[in-house]
C-alpha cells in the first residue's frame, strides 16, 4: 500500500518514543510505501484536493525504536523534489499532525474531508476529528466522567471551584498539559489564573474537579479498531506536579487495564469507531473518563517496550483491514 503521513516537520520527531514513527517502522517492515507531507502540503488545485508530497524512507529504524542513545535528526531520508498527487490516489493518508487545534489545523480537516469526498481514505476521519474535541468530547459520555463544566462566564468558574474546592482548569485546545491549572478555593492565585485561562470571560474553558487519584497516573487507553489495547500507560506526576502528561515530566508505566478501564473502553470503543475514529486515546485518572483524544494519539513505543505488546503491529492490522473495506 501506498500510505501517505501528514506529520510535523520531521527532524522534531523524537523516534525512540514517537508512535508514529513506529507506525511507520511497522507499515516499512510489511513492505509499504511510505510518504511524508507537512500540513501546508494539501491543497485544492483544478478542482481536485492534492498534495505536496515527498517518498519517505527510514534509516535504521529498528535500531532508533526505544532508543534515545542514538536519536538525532538523520533517521529519513526523502526523494526530492517534492511531487503533486491527488489525495485519493493514495491507499490510506494517516493525519498525525499534533494540536493545536487553530484555524490551519481546522483548514486541514476540511480539505481532507473533501478529499474524503472525492475518494481518498483518510484516519482518522477528518469530520469525525472536528466533532470530537479532545476534551469536551466526554460531554458525549457524562456518565463516565468527574463532575465537570464548560463555561467562559468567570462567575459560573468561580462558583464551581466554590462548590468542589479542588479544581482543574484547561483550554479546550491544548495538548501536553500545557495551561493546565489545579486551583483550590483558598488559592491566591484564583482570580488571576480564571481571568487569564478566558481571557477576561471571551475564552470558553474545562473545569473539573481535582481527582486525587491523580497520584496513581493519568492512564491513556488506546483504542485501536474500537477495541481496547489491553494495557494503558500511566502517566504518573513527578513530585510537587499535579500532571501526569509526559510533555510535563511525568513517567510512564504500563499496566494491565482494570475492570473500570475495561468497561469504559469497550462502551465507547463501538460508538467511536462506527464514526470514523480508528484511534483513539482515552485519558482515565481512576475510576472516571477526562479526556477523548483523536488527533493523533500517542503511547505506542512505552507500552510495547515495557509489556512486549506490539501495538504499532495492532494498528497496522486494523489499518490494513480498514482500507480492504473501505474499498469495497
Amino acid at each position: 500500500m501506498r500510505l501517505l503521513f501528514i506529520l510535523d516537520p520531521l527532524p522534531s520527531i523524537k523516534t525512540y518514543k514517537d508512535s508514529s514513527f513506529a507506525m511507520m517502522t511497522e507499515a516499512a517492515r510489511r513492505g509499504h510505501e511510505l510518504h511524508f507531507a507537512p500540513q501546508e502540503g494539501l491543497l485544492w488545485k483544478r478542482g481536485k484536493v492534492v498534495v505536496e508530497h515527498c517518498r519517505l524512507h527510514l534509516v535504521e529504524p529498528e535500531r532508533r525504536l526505544g532508543n534515545p542513545g542514538i536519536h538525532d535528526e538523520h533517521w529519513y531520508r526523502l526523494d526530492l523534489p517534492p511531487r503533486e498527487t491527488p489525495l485519493a490516489e493514495f491507499d490510506a493518508v494517516l493525519n498525525r499532525k499534533d494540536p493545536p487545534f487553530d484555524l490551519e489545523y481546522l483548514t486541514g480537516t476540511w480539505l481532507l474531508e473533501h478529499g474524503v469526498r472525492q475518494g481518498a481514505r483518510v484516519f482518522n476521519d477528518p469530520r469525525a476529528v472536528r466533532d470530537h474535541n479532545e476534551k469536551f468530547a466526554i460531554a458525549q459520555f457524562a456518565q463516565y466522567a468527574a463532575p465537570t463544566l464548560v463555561a467562559r462566564l468567570m462567575p459560573q468558574l468561580h462558583a464551581f471551584i466554590a462548590e468542589h474546592g479542588d479544581v482543574v482548569l484547561k483550554p479546550l485546545d491544548g495538548m501536553g498539559g500545557a495551561s493546565v491549572f489545579r486551583v483550590t478555593d483558598h488559592d491566591p492565585n484564583r482570580n488571576v489564573i480564571v481571568e487569564t485561562l478566558t481571557q477576561h470571560g471571551h475564552r470558553t474553558i474545562m473545569a473539573q474537579r481535582y481527582l486525587p487519584e491523580i497520584r496513581d497516573g493519568d492512564k491513556r487507553v488506546l483504542l485501536i479498531g474500537g477495541k481496547p489495547v489491553p494495557y494503558s500507560l500511566a502517566r504518573i506526576p513527578r513530585a510537587g506536579e499535579s500532571r501526569g502528561n509526559l510533555a510535563a515530566g511525568g513517567t510512564g508505566v504500563a499496566r494491565p487495564l482494570t475492570a473500570r478501564d475495561r468497561e469504559i473502553a469497550e462502551a465507547l470503543g463501538p460508538v467511536l469507531a462506527a464514526r470514523g475514529l480508528l484511534l483513539v486515546g482515552l485519558d482515565v485518572i481512576g475510576d472516571c473518563l477526562t479526556e477523548v483524544n483523536v488527533t493523533s494519539p500517542t503511547c505506542f513505543q512505552e507500552i510495547t517496550q515495557q509489556t512486549g505488546f506490539d501495538v504499532a503491529a495492532l494498528f497496522l492490522d486494523a489499518l490494513e483491514a480498514a482500507c480492504v473495506k473501505r474499498a469495497h
